[in-house]
């Protein structure tokens, strides 16, 4: 618990149960039902009951004591100035991969909080190397049934994994999955294999995939995505970038146990992330391959999602917009990282097939900043963008991916902010979210409701 007398409130949502009771910003939750509450993973567990008993310090030193009547697992609409309530853990462990270990000097300085908190895995999503989690992280998470858990294995080698995390204790760690996938827990868990040449891939990535496969039906999913590396790795593991023969194996392997895994439980749960289909130069699999799309926010299916919904999107345009296309005349700008130019240029194309007055500018942004193997465009900077751009033909629109952008932000990873780019380009920018009907709807001006 914060050193300062319980967890304090940042914002309460409007119409909710805090509200009504009129809890304020600036107030302090101090117990509910007369027990304490050290972190996120205690008041989602507490908050759940139909009758609660919550002790409030108000703003001005009073202290309330509320009963509360609600349904089961209705939210009381508090929101925490610290989301986890807690001090979050950052990373022991010492990855060969590392992307922060890559980051050159001088950035903000959030960018280089290595995070390895599994509570943050719960309430974000985000992946877990199981290392800096103890038993009694694994008794709260079995007792209060917190799941999904998103966990970063590597590779089930236990050597090896010491090896690849730096941490003598990383093998050990394994042995934790045993417990959260033990029959009746029913935690649900996701997971990511980050790819290095030479270290785990070939016949480690099979064991991996394997082992792993024995954890089903916990073990949801599993993603297999590529290391990525920046030109700032003087005095780090040496590792090289995968090519297209690779990238070929990978897929060949991940391919060959769907089917094994489809046959018997009746889903693909092994995955390879988008960049090893543009790396091999195949087609991306059908949507049904995907799971549900399970694993999206690891690349996974991202551009399979992406083209599908903007072939639907354009049916609709061609069939209920006809008037419209003949009335447009625009001249606007997509910029977009490496790896996804083909696709988006491929759009872009389609879309000035089906209409004589748009004309889409779609360029390339190299990532000088970080290095020409980083291709993703969540990794391309500000100054990059403008550089690139700065003689080009953009119209009167630049359209970015949202990705681009810290989330709820509008500043880049070097601190250039959207304004600033504007300013430079001498253009208004207008950000893109990563879907389908959103971009037909952004090229042909018209409102993204009316794209389904």
């Amino acid at each position: 618990m914060n050193s300062e007398k319980g967890h304090l409130i940042g914002n309460v949502v409007e119409g909710s149960i805090a509200e009504e009771m009129n809890i304020e910003p600036g107030d302090r939750l101090l117990k509910i039902n007369d027990q304490d509450i050290g972190d996120i993973f205690d008041f989602q567990y507490l908050v759940q009951d139909e009758h609660l008993d919550v002790l409030i310090l108000k703003s001005n030193g009073e202290e309330w004591l509320l009963d509360i009547d609600k349904e089961f697992d209705e939210d009381l609409g508090i929101e925490f100035d610290n989301g986890l309530m807690d001090n979050y853990r950052s990373c022991s462990n010492k990855c060969i991969f590392c992307f922060i270990d890559q980051m050159p000097k001088g950035m903000r300085d959030t960018l280089y909080f290595k995070d390895d908190d599994s509570r943050l895995s719960f309430l974000q999503g985000n992946y877990v190397t199981l290392t800096n989690m103890s038993d009694k992280d694994i008794d709260r998470i079995l007792k209060y049934h917190l799941s999904p858990i998103n966990v970063s294995f590597q590779t089930t080698n236990p050597e090896l994994r010491c090896k690849m995390l730096g941490n003598r204790f990383a093998g050990e760690a394994l042995k934790k999955v045993d417990r959260l996938c033990a029959p009746g827990t029913g935690i649900e868990l996701n997971g990511q294999i980050v790819l290095c040449k030479g270290v785990n891939d070939g016949k480690e990535l099979e064991r991996s995939i394997r082992d792993l496969a024995g954890y089903i039906p916990n073990l949801q999913s599993v993603s297999v995505v590529p290391v990525g590396l920046s030109k700032y790795r003087d005095g780090l593991y040496p590792l090289e970038p995968f090519n297209k023969e690779d990238a070929e194996q990978v897929i060949d392997l991940i391919e060959s146990w769907q089917k094994k895994v489809y046959a018997e439980h009746g889903f693909h749960f092994i995955h390879a992330s988008d960049e090893w289909y543009f790396l091999a130069g195949r087609d991306f699999p059908k949507a049904e391959t995907y799971d549900g799309y399970i694993q999206l926010e690891n690349g996974v299916g991202m551009m399979r999602l992406l083209i599908d919904e903007y072939n639907e999107a354009l049916e609709v345009i061609k069939s209920e917009h006809a008037q419209h296309l003949l009335s447009v005349k625009r001249n606007i700008s997509i910029a977009t990282g490496r790896l996804v130019y083909p696709c988006i240029k491929a759009m872009a194309d389609k879309a000035m097939e089906l209409c004589e007055g748009l004309k889409v500018n779609v360029y390339e942004i190299v990532n000088e900043f970080f290095g020409e193997r980083i291709t993703v465009s969540g990794l391309l900077t500000g100054q990059d963008i403008i550089k690139q751009l700065k003689e080009k033909e953009l119209g009167s629109m630049l359209y970015l991916p949202e990705n681009l952008l810290r989330s709820g932000e509008d500043y880049f990873l070097d601190d250039l902010r959207v304004s600033d780019v504007e300013k430079e380009l001498s253009v208004d920018i207008g950000i893109s979210k990563c879907d389908g009907h959103e971009l037909a709807a952004l090229l042909f001006d018209i409102p993204v409701e009316e794209t389904y």
